[in-house]
């Protein structure tokens, strides 16, 4: 008869490997904190935020994007951010496509919307400016933010802050996508 020495050596055994296991995994498969993203393109040191297209209705979007997408470079600290297209190792543009508003909640009783939803489409390219080429793109990138309906002026006031918030939101996941060559 066993004195059950070998089934807490068979739990010992187990409870190690559950422990290293899973570091196993992280350190082979390549995962790396967001901290430590390296740049798909080290040759790219100045990067220029072209002046964004606004192909809708929507008053001063294009300024809003841009600043966005100033600001997500001058925060990473990848590329400086240069005030000329002359200065640049590349350039980053973008055209906004589109920008759809759609009730999400309406008030109790009536047919007036709570809460609206923005979806903004956009064309995005980051072009090295030495070789005349395209390292990154993408043709139909969209984010979407909700935003509360109110009074009229308070309304207009939480749009803003929605847009400007969607642009923000929309400047670091392109940027991550950007950095990891997607």
């Amino acid at each position: 008869m066993k004195d059950g020495s070998e089934a807490r050596l068979w739990g010992g055994v187990m409870h190690w490997w559950c422990a290293v296991l899973p570091l196993l995994l992280l350190v082979g498969c390549g995962y790396s904190f967001s901290g430590s993203i390296r740049s798909a393109y080290p040759t790219i040191k100045t990067v220029y935020v072209d002046t964004f297209t606004n192909k809708t209705s929507e008053p001063n979007l294009e300024n809003i994007y841009r600043s966005a997408f100033s600001s997500e470079i001058v925060q990473r600290g990848h590329f400086k951010l240069v005030s000329s297209r002359g200065e640049a190792d590349a350039i980053f543009r973008g055209n906004i496509l589109n920008i759809q508003v759609a009730p999400l909640a309406y008030k109790s009783g009536t047919s007036f919307s709570a809460e609206d939803r923005v979806t903004i489409t956009l064309e995005l390219f980051f072009e090295d400016t030495t070789k005349g080429k395209t390292l990154w793109s993408n043709s139909a990138f969209a984010g979407t933010v909700d935003y509360l309906v109110t009074a009229v002026g308070a309304t207009e006031s939480s749009r803003r802050n929605a847009l400007t918030k969607l642009a923000s939101e929309s400047a670091e996941k392109v940027y991550r996508l950007m950095m990891s060559d997607f």
